[in-house]
């Protein structure tokens, strides 16, 4: 017998979206979690989870992520240092980040683009966290936002004015780097995101409408 399979609910499209600078660097993720009290004197082992630092009083165990796969400490098992940055610096983030999981890019020095920087930076998707601008500073590296370049409702000639600002004036998110890759557009109502690159994947298809 067939079962009744209900047709989904349709999402607005005219409701709001946050337009971001996409950087071009890796993805990454940093898992916090608190942990259960550990007996007096013991220090639980959590596979998987590869530090488990102590904060105010509170165990939590934290560990860090590629796109595809948990990453540790390592030269055959890191991205680009960052689990090695995380490990390192594992207290003062969640102390600045505190519980859940946190995605963001990695990205500067030897990472695709580069952005010409000397030093690799940490920018949270998450434009809606309060951080100081342009960030703050765990063990040398720069944990902020990806830039924010539109809010507001869905229009297609905003979004086509991000990119050309973008393609005119350069970075957001490093100025004076004139060769960004696009942008990220966030559909609250659908909690979908969208990418529109500067490239040849896109290229022309944005330009008539800007």
């Amino acid at each position: 017998m067939h079962e009744f399979t209900p047709w989904p609910k349709t999402a607005r499209l005219f409701r709001d979206v946050v337009v971001t600078e996409k950087i071009d660097g890796t993805n990454a993720g940093i898992h916090i979690t608190a942990a259960p009290h550990d007996e007096p004197g013991e220090i639980t082992v959590y596979p998987g989870e590869w530090t488990s630092p102590v904060v105010d009083g509170v165990r939590y165990v934290v560990s860090a992520q590629s796109r595809k796969r948990i990453i540790t400490p390592g030269k055959s098992t890191d991205n680009f240092g960052f689990a090695g940055w995380v490990y390192d610096n594992a207290a003062d983030l969640v102390r600045i980040l505190g519980e859940g999981l946190h995605y963001g890019e990695w990205w500067g020095r030897g990472i695709q683009r580069g952005y010409g920087l000397e030093e690799r930076r940490f920018s949270l998707f998450n434009t809606s966290r309060e951080l100081p601008t342009p960030g703050v500073d765990v063990g040398g590296v720069l944990v902020g936002l990806v830039p924010v370049l539109y809010a507001g409702t869905f229009a297609e000639a905003a979004i086509c004015q991000a990119l050309t600002d973008l393609a005119d004036y350069g970075s957001v998110a490093a100025p004076g780097f004139m060769n960004p890759e696009g942008i990220c557009v966030y559909h609250t109502q659908t909690r979908n995101v969208f990418k529109v690159t500067l490239d040849n994947n896109d290229a022309g298809k944005w330009e008539a409408t800007a």
